[in-house]
């Protein structure tokens, strides 16, 4: 992932160094030492050491360099808001931080305070990072590797840990008082060190970071505790713990034939004393015969092999305040069985892949005769991205009617995206059984509570001519997501479409202002003010527009300030 801002790293390719930004932060910032204080594990405490609090480094102020990476990150075009996807790694991370929180690894301060979001790079590289105030990043690579769902939690328990335990919050700790844009473009030129680290050393600031840019990983006791308090918040999530040790065995394997596509094994080296310990937490005997769970055991549903996948209880919510995707009013989702994240996996490796004869393969070995559900998924997306969308169409469908009831769902997004493609010339008039079966999957979409339901649906409106219907569903959306940008920028397509100039203005302001790019979004509340009396006549709408454009302008002045 290209995260340097083209006037800080205009040469650097794309890359992400490794598991974990708080590697960077150890490559570039000495550590602190060490404060051992108790940590709270299971429903009361543990006698896990913590390595100290991170009271250097305020969480407010981890959360604004946070902030300020992620607007880099939002306008790298390697960002990927992949609804399908989305929804997928939302429901593995929302049960994580429901019981991170449960165990007291995540006070209700660091809830409410820290940003709890995932952003999804295209690089096809194996790799996951932490970055400050709470973003956590995947990269497709990774997903499409894993073969089931408790392996992919297990790196986002691992990472979520380091965020909890305030990691990089303690390694800048002797830094404080730097200011925090020297810090964003340190952490930044660190996660360019992975393919070019020549050029990415111009851009790491300061005597101090330069010498240490050989350290590529974290504290040893870093590593062990991110270990420990992850495997506890995985299995506390209902997640197999066997899930740490796979994913552990998969990238020790991995490691004997590393080509530089897996910069997770740069960054968090596998120690025999760290998989042993893994191991070790695993049960033996009746335990690992039930699946290998510790800690609380949830209701679990069959898959399409027969295995059992834990779900969520019906009405579970996950609300953690200032997490994108989530409010009191979201639905809570069920944890995804092995049906739905082979399909999903197979979606990660396609998207990643921009070569033809790549796709041709997937598409060739989809199509025969013994291929699994996640071949013939990978071979219908292909079909699509090479241009043949019949071929995709009648292979999606031919997957819908094979794959089991849970994993139904995912197949129709993809049903969707086929039927919305657009051809040479736009979008296809459809043929009256393709414009049926778009039409049965838009009400069905609109009705459903996902995101990838409400975007979709919503898409499928407007392109069947019922602007009304998305905009009714995207204002009840935004109104709980008001961090949604993609949902804002399909609302203003809408009020667009019924000629409401204002409130579509309106709605790309708030689209830019959920990527943090203020001075953009007061550009765009300015210009929904200065439209023409005709054209906002709304009192109503209007104030709302100067009401936003005030907030987002203190927010433009305090980011300003801060990189001062």
């Amino acid at each position: 992932m290209r995260f340097l801002p083209k006037s800080l790293l205009s040469p650097v390719r794309r890359t992400a160094l490794g598991l974990g930004v708080l590697a960077m932060a150890s490559m570039l910032l000495p550590t602190p030492a060490s404060i051992a204080q108790p940590v709270r594990d299971g429903t009361s405490t543990s006698s896990l050491p913590s390595l100290g609090d991170g009271d250097g480094m305020s969480i407010a102020a981890e959360r604004r360099l946070g902030d300020r990476i992620a607007r880099d990150i939002y306008r790298d075009p390697d960002y990927l808001d992949d609804p399908v996807l989305g929804d997928y790694l939302q429901a593995l991370w929302q049960p994580l931080l429901g019981a991170a929180r449960d165990r007291g690894d995540v006070p209700p301060e660091l809830a409410e305070r820290l940003a709890w979001e995932l952003v999804v790079s295209r690089d096809k590289r194996v790799n996951a990072f932490a970055l400050p105030g709470g973003y956590l990043g995947v990269n497709l690579g990774l997903i499409a590797i894993t073969d089931k769902p408790e392996e992919l939690a297990s790196v986002m328990a691992h990472e979520l840990s380091h965020v909890s335990q305030r990691h990089i919050a303690r390694m800048m700790t002797r830094e404080e008082r730097m200011a925090p844009w020297m810090m964003g473009a340190m952490i930044l030129g660190a996660l360019a060190a992975g393919s070019n680290p020549q050029v990415a050393s111009a851009a790491i600031a300061g005597s101090t970071a330069v010498a240490a840019q050989t350290q590529l990983n974290f504290s040893r006791d870093m590593e062990r505790e991110a270990d420990r308090v992850g495997f506890g918040v995985l299995t506390g999530a209902g997640f197999d713990g066997l899930g740490f040790v796979s994913m552990f065995d998969k990238m020790q394997q991995s490691s004997r034939y590393d080509d530089g596509s897996f910069p997770y094994l740069r960054s968090h080296p596998l120690t025999g004393e760290r998989i042993a310990d893994m191991r070790s937490r695993v049960p033996s005997g009746p335990a690992a015969a039930a699946g290998g769970q510790v800690g609380p055991i949830k209701a679990t549903t069959p898959d399409a092999s027969g295995a059992t996948a834990p779900t969520a209880p019906l009405g579970l919510r996950l609300d953690l305040p200032g997490a994108r995707g989530t409010s009191s009013a979201s639905v809570g989702l069920p944890m995804p069985s092995r049906s739905v994240h082979v399909l999903v996996s197979a979606r990660a490796r396609v998207l990643a892949e921009n070569g033809p004869d790549r796709q041709r393969a997937w598409l060739a070995n989809g199509r025969s005769a013994n291929a699994s559900p996640g071949d013939r998924y990978a071979a219908a997306l292909s079909a699509l991205r090479l241009g043949q969308r019949d071929l995709a169409l009648e292979l999606a469908q031919q997957l819908r009617a094979a794959v089991a009831p849970e994993a139904r769902p995912t197949v129709d997004a993809l049903l969707l995206d086929i039927l919305l493609s657009p051809v040479a010339g736009g979008v296809p008039s459809l043929p009256p059984a393709q414009a049926a079966l778009l039409a049965e999957l838009r009400d069905q979409a609109l009705a459903g509570t996902s995101r990838a339901s409400a975007l979709l649906g919503a898409q499928a409106a407007l392109a069947t001519g019922q602007p009304q219907r998305a905009v009714s569903r995207l204002q009840a959306w935004v109104a709980l997501q008001p961090r949604d940008a993609v949902a804002w920028q399909t609302l203003s397509r809408g009020y667009a479409v019924q000629g409401q100039t204002l409130r579509a203005i309106r709605a790309e302001a708030e689209a830019r202002a959920a990527h943090l790019d203020f001075g953009g979004a007061v550009d765009r509340f300015k210009a929904a003010q200065a439209l023409p009396a005709a054209q906002r006549a709304d009192g109503m709408e209007l104030a709302i527009v100067d009401s936003r454009r005030r907030e987002v302008e203190a927010q433009l002045r305090e980011s300003v300030r801060e990189e001062k």
